[in-house]
């Protein structure tokens, strides 16, 4: 992985997916996905000039057809959001809407498929050469399942993207997923399919929703090897997580050979996140994005499409991380020791209160260690890394202890 400093990539064609209408995927103003967030992260993209670059195009996302859709959702499914979407009083037990984590609403339906068409966009745009790089902030709805809403994610954009590229003619894509939680849904949608590897880096099932993402989750039949989890350590910090980053998802990616990387850039890692025990900073997640867009340079020229997720200190991490990561695909990178644009301090302040950050980094001294270190058996990061490199490395013909 590049070092902190580095990383100043070519400015390719890149497609940031956006409309106010956006903001409408909205549980209500207690739930902690506020859309808010999104509001924040397009307010400090355009403060920040990103969104004018010349490589740069702003699409509006469209709501997808229902065929679009079930590409990876169930017909049954999908009407039942529908049903919800009309009459929110209506109970459908089996939908995994009308619970506290994902309450119905009016409208449900439409917006949470606006969503998705910025995922599915960006696939269409890369595969017709508008875009080599896609940016769909307000996506990544990792928990959702083929047949059942979870986890604040009502339809899985990221995997609608994925089979839609699929369907298309790409023969393999990689998903990599670095949301403080378990990317379940995605991962059990494509668990059985080895032209789709999933890796997911994510704070241990034992500790936190969704339960899930052990090291022995890697896949069946002759998928086995394609689901890759890291589990990390609850409290784990930059040091820990750019470490297991490097362990696993570089030799891994090289060895399945992508044509397309998709990734999901929860912020809910960060330690102002109160949903997460983790303690990543915004400069380390700015990291992991540098280190995405590397792998897609070298692996699949540049094809890359990168998403949201989970992220609910809402005006402070959320808005600073995305907007690292427009910066990082449109190859305009935003150096962390960069003020923060007054013009979006006084918005923010002015349309939320509180007080936004000054600088875009957190003032951290990122380091870690490489793999190439060795493996040191009484650090629990490092037991959390082996687990994940003994279950999966030997379907790619790689030594858990040396490759």
């Amino acid at each position: 992985m590049t070092s902190a400093t580095s990383g100043k990539d070519a400015a390719v064609p890149t497609s940031v997916y956006w409309d106010p209408q956006l903001l409408s995927y909205n549980f209500g103003d207690y739930h902690p996905m506020s859309p808010t967030r999104l509001d924040a992260t397009m307010r400090l993209v355009q403060s920040l000039g990103l969104d004018t670059a010349e490589n740069v195009r702003v699409t509006v996302p469209e709501v997808p057809d229902d065929s679009v859709l079930e590409l990876v959702h169930t017909k049954k499914y999908v009407q039942s959001v529908r049903a919800v979407s009309a009459d929110p009083t209506r109970q459908i037990p089996e939908s995994g809407l009308g619970t506290e984590d994902t309450p119905g609403y009016e409208g449900i339906h439409e917006s949470s498929a606006r969503l998705v068409g910025g995922s599915y966009q960006g696939a269409m745009d890369l595969l017709s050469g508008k875009a080599v790089h896609a940016v769909n902030f307000s996506g990544g709805m990792h928990h959702a399942a083929a047949d059942r809403a979870s986890g604040f994610c009502v339809y899985n954009d990221c995997a609608v993207a994925i089979q839609y590229l699929l369907d298309s003619g790409v023969n393999r894509v990689l998903y990599v997923d670095v949301d403080g939680h378990h990317g379940d849904g995605t991962q059990s949608i494509f668990y059985d399919d080895p032209r789709v590897m999933t890796i997911s880096l994510h704070e241990t099932g034992l500790a936190l929703f969704p339960g899930s993402g052990f090291a022995n989750e890697i896949g069946t039949g002759e998928a086995a090897g394609t689901s890759v989890n890291v589990a990390m350590p609850t409290r784990s910090d930059d040091s820990q997580w750019l470490r297991a980053f490097d362990a696993v998802v570089p030799p891994i990616a090289r060895e399945f050979r992508p044509e397309v990387i998709v990734s999901q850039h929860g912020c809910d890692s960060h330690f102002h996140d109160e949903l997460t025990h983790l303690r990543v900073s915004v400069d380390g997640q700015r990291q992991i994005a540098l280190a995405m867009s590397e792998l897609a340079a070298e692996l699949c020229e540049g094809r890359w499409i990168a998403t949201g997720g989970g992220g609910y200190d809402c005006h402070d991490a959320v808005p600073r991380g995305w907007a690292h990561l427009v910066g990082v695909a449109a190859g305009h990178p935003v150096a962390v020791t960069t003020p923060v644009p007054q013009d979006w301090r006084s918005y923010m302040v002015e349309k939320y209160g509180g007080n936004p950050p000054e600088i875009m980094g957190d003032e951290v001294d990122l380091w870690w260690r490489s793999w190439e270190i060795g493996y040191d058996p009484n650090d629990e990061t490092d037991r959390s890394i082996m687990a994940t490199r003994r279950e999966v490395f030997p379907h790619w013909g790689l030594d858990p202890w040396y490759d």
